[in-house]
């Protein structure tokens, strides 16, 4: 298993760290890495959350919900 140092932690984030671990009854080392763990999942599943969105948009044509396209739009803004 891998060993993480991290340094010049800020004294409060530490004693936060500290408390938090103690709370739960773990060390400060698997409370980190708890934390650590969590914070990738989070960020793995907003990715997933925006590409989804991202994907449904692509698909999306305003013509199916009566809207004109863009194209439509503009050409008739010329003409005014």
């Amino acid at each position: 298993m891998a060993t993480l140092h991290v340094r010049n932690v800020p004294e409060t984030l530490y004693e936060r760290l500290r408390e938090q671990a103690e709370s739960q009854n773990r060390s400060l080392s698997a409370e980190v890495i708890i934390l650590l763990d969590r914070a990738l999942a989070e960020t793995d599943s907003k990715q997933a959350d925006i590409l989804a969105r991202i994907r449904r948009r692509r698909s999306f044509s305003p013509a199916a919900v009566g809207a004109p396209d863009s194209t439509t739009l503009l050409r008739e803004d010329r003409e005014r």
